[in-house]
This record gives structure tokens, sequence and C-alpha cells, in this order.
């Protein structure tokens, strides 16, 4: 298939608004491809590459070369292409790579380079969600839509999936099982407010789960083998030794359990994110029988060492519990696995008790409390109303400092928003981070036009503008940063609305930011 056919049907999809339209569309594109092109394909109608990481970002976009006046790719070539790119490593790579992703885009027309740079960027934005390419699979195979949802959920790969619907049919879709060893797409909660609103979508009674402010992990367990994934499905075993240790300790033969991933100081308070996170991204050397001195070596340097809480069981000894209700999943997961080692979980049968779980999480320092229904099963992959997580949530009112031209279906939209907060000893602004959450299609349109008219300077990428546009910004945090000169940034930044009533001397301050930072109530 040529690859300019593929930048068609996407530049299609996001043109059409109608759910059965880019439907048709997509299950089109799949029938077209040949089966060796279905698994990057299908990757790509889905907006993923299917090599993940290719080292490729902003930076290594910029100065391309003219588009071809022709076009000569096809699918396969285009996946070889990036393979070539995501393989290169060791000294003198960035030049490499550079020259390889020149190559590639000196030979794509210009609707082949915007699907290339929403690619490499992951912000191909032209509506084809999973949901809609399940769809799009079942139809290019003739086959029931339940079934495909059904495997995607279980084995956790788009691309799997349509090989097997794509080739094989029901028979084909029907292997697929919950596999101890291969990860499964994790059940995700929806949001609330409060736990007032968690409680009517869940029903009651309920159970109230304590929400950490780890990674989340899923941890598979067969025999001696033991593997940890992350909520993208990739492999971390050896970055988390504690937890290895942990799951080989409990007397089940195979396990596949949920939870989270935390680092806790020496109080057994949280720690920041930022230092789960960053102790989750490093790679330690050695096996997991190795804890032990990894602890050691943590209480001598100060490094985070993060310890698994679980909240659910999915395979038990032979036995998948992913279809039974919640209550029967976790009353086998308290006979398995140690107390210590399970999520703080209350039952509840009204709001004033939901209340006090979410007051009590707050007070222990975690990130807030996740509502579940207790009859419901283990939805893979899904973000249904049977599981809703309740956040504190805070908003400033920063400054836009600088706006980035969008790509993808934001192309000719300024669309990420540089952020900041004023400094009342300066009257300056102090960058706290970008964002281009939130944004409606009618935000867009209107801040290209303000953001022209307020440009001070007006690069390829980066427009700057007058700090004087104030828009509110909800957060779930503020974490510290070497990045930013304020020396912190927002977590989850994603725009509510923009503050015409407010001028730029009321926007918040980086004293207000940092007293978030510290767990403080902001001054004033």
């Amino acid at each position: 298939m040529r690859f300019l056919d593929l930048a068609a049907t996407s530049a299609a999809v996001a043109a059409t608004t109608g759910r059965l339209a880019k439907v048709e569309l997509l299950a089109e594109a799949l029938r077209r491809l040949d089966p060796v092109e279905v698994p990057a394909g299908a990757g790509w109608l889905a907006g993923e590459l299917r090599q993940r990481q290719t080292g490729v970002g902003w930076a290594g976009l910029r100065d391309l070369p003219p588009p071809a006046a022709e076009p000569t790719l096809t699918v396969g070539a285009v996946d070889a292409a990036i393979d070539e790119i995501a393989a290169v490593h060791g000294s003198g790579s960035q030049a490499r790579r550079r020259a390889l992703v020149h190559r590639l885009y000196a030979a794509a027309t210009a609707d082949e380079q915007r699907l290339l740079t929403g690619l490499f960027l992951g912000e191909l934005r032209h509506g084809a969600q999973a949901g809609l390419l399940a769809d799009a699979i079942a139809r290019a195979a003739e086959v029931p839509v339940t079934a495909v949802r059904r495997a995607l959920l279980l084995a956790g790969d788009l691309r799997e999936v349509a090989v097997a619907a794509l080739a094989g049919g029901s028979a084909a879709l029907a292997g697929f099982g919950l596999r101890v060893g291969r990860p499964l797409a994790p059940m995700l909660a929806q949001s609330a407010a409060t736990v007032d609103e968690a409680l009517t979508a869940t029903g009651l009674p309920a159970v109230v789960d304590v929400k950490l402010d780890g990674i989340r992990i899923q941890v598979h367990r067969s025999g001696s083998d033991i593997a940890v994934y992350t909520r993208s499905l990739d492999e971390i075993t050896t970055r988390l030794p504690a937890v290895v240790e942990a799951v080989r300790a409990l007397p089940a033969r195979e396990l596949v359990l949920d939870g989270e991933a935390i680092g806790l100081d020496e109080t057994g308070r949280p720690l920041p994110f930022q230092q789960t996170s960053s102790a989750a991204a490093r790679r330690t050397t050695g096996s997991a029988e190795v804890a032990p001195a990894v602890r050691a070596v943590a209480a001598r340097t100060g490094a985070a060492v993060l310890t698994p809480y679980f909240f659910d069981l999915l395979h038990l000894d032979g036995t998948d519990l992913i279809d039974l209700p919640g209550r029967e999943r976790w009353a086998a997961l308290g006979d398995t696995v140690d107390p210590a080692l399970l999520v703080g979980r209350m039952a509840v049968t009204g709001p004033q008790q939901a209340g006090q779980a979410m007051a009590a999480a707050l007070a222990a320092g975690q990130e807030g409390v996740v509502v579940k229904a207790p009859e419901a099963p283990y939805e893979a992959g899904r973000r249904g109303a049977a599981w809703i997580k309740v956040k504190p949530r805070h908003t400033l009112d920063l400054v836009v400092l600088a706006v980035e031209w969008g790509s993808g279906r934001r192309t000719g939209w300024l669309s990420n928003l540089h952020l900041g907060a004023r400094d009342p000893g300066t009257g300056d602004f102090v960058m706290l981070g970008k964002t281009f959450k939130g944004l409606t299609d009618e935000m867009l349109r209107w801040q290209t036009e303000r953001f022209l008219a307020l440009a001070v300077q007006r690069g390829e990428w980066v427009v700057r503008v007058r700090p004087e546009q104030v828009v509110e910004i909800a957060f779930d945090g503020v974490q510290t940063s070497t990045r930013y000169p304020g020396g912190v940034a927002l977590r989850f930044a994603r725009v509510v609305r923009y503050r015409e009533d407010k001028s730029a001397a009321e926007a918040d301050t980086i004293d207000t930011v940092r007293a978030i930072r510290a767990g403080r109530p902001p001054a004033g």
C-alpha cells in the first residue's frame, strides 16, 4: 500500500465528523493493507508507532528538507525506515538519526510529511481512538465487534488483534485469553469532582481505595519467573527489584496483580511523584535478589526504593478472575497478598463515610481516592463508571508568554501555550511549563487570532507574545523542575477558560505556586 493512501485516510478521518463514516474510512484502509503491513499500518491509523521509542522529538524535526513532488513511499518502506531510525544508539547517534530522518522526509510528499510528524511526536489527532479502530477492524474482517474488543482488552495490543482478525477471523480472535506473562490493558477510572458525584456513578454500597501518587504496575508471576509492566505495557522488571522480591515471597504459583509502586520517606509518607518516576526510570544492575542491598544503598544515599501496593487480582493459580465481581477478586487478593502490601480500602454505605476516607487519604499525603462498584467485573482497557477517581483540583490564573504552532489536525493554529506566574518582586513572569490540553477548536481559532495580535517575535515554531492574556489552568500538582527558572512546574496542566475579566497584574504569583508545591495553603 502507498504511504500516501494512508496519509489521505488520516486526513479524511480528521475532516469527517460522523462516527460511522470514520469507521468505514478506517476499515477500507485496513482492507487495502498487505498482511505484512497490518502491524504498522493499523498502529499508524491509531496514531501509534510500532517502534514506540524512536529518539525523534521536536528538535530532530527542525530544518527538514522540502517535500517530494511525487509519492514513492510504501507502508513497508516507511516502517523499515522508522525501524532503522529507532535502532540508532551510541556515539554520534544524534547526527546519524538526523540524517536518516532527513532521508525519509525528503522522500515524502507534503501530506506524508504531516503524517510522519504527527506519528513521531505522538500528536496525530485525527479522531481515530482505539474504540473506533476496534469497530473498523471488525468491519474490515467481517467479525463481531464484541470479539474484537474482547481480544483487544486481553492482548493489550491493537496491532496484534488487527493481524489476527484480518488473517484468521473470529476463530483467531477466540484464541486470545489472559496469559500470564503477557500484559493486558489495565482497567481505568473516570474522574469526578467529589465523592458524592462518584457515588452517584458507582451506586451504594461501594468501596473507597486510597489513590496513591505512584506508577501503575501490573505484575505477572509464573513459578520463579516474575515480570513487571507499566500502564503502557512496557516491561520494567529490572528497575523494581523490591517489587519482584515482594511478589516472589507470596505463596501462589501463578499470579497477575494490579497495583501501584511508590516511594516512601522515612516516616512512611509518599515521596513526590517526580522521585517515584525517576526511580522507576533508572536501570539497576543485577537481579531482584539484590533488593536488600539496593535498599541498604537507598538508606545510605537517600535514593528512592519503590514499594508495591496492590488493589486487584486478575489471575490466581490457573484461574482467570477478571470476569468475577470486584468483591470476589478482592477477597481472593486479601487471602493471597500480605496486608502490608495492600492499598488502603474502606467499604462505605453512604457519602459521609466516603468523605471521611477521602479526608484520611489526603491527610496521609496521598493523591485522593478511587470509588469502586464491588459488583463490577475487571473491564480491562476500559474507562467505565465502575471506578471513579476523586482528586482535589487546583486552578491558577496564569499569563501566556508564548505559543507554539500546532501540528497534525492543529496545523495552522497556535496551540501549545507557555504559561507564566507573576513574580511580585520583579514584576516579571516565571515560566511554569506548557500545555495544549483542554483546547476546543473554537478556542484554537480564537487564540490564534489573539496571540498573533500580541506577537512580539514570530519564529518558525514559537510565537512570543506580550504577557497580557490571562488563562485559567487546572492541574494535578506542582513538581520540582530544573528546566524552568522558578524551579517548579505544573503536572498535567490543562486549559479551563480564558479570563477576559482579569489583567496580567492580577495573575497568580510564583509564591502561590511554591506554596502549593510545599503543601501549604496559599497566602491571602
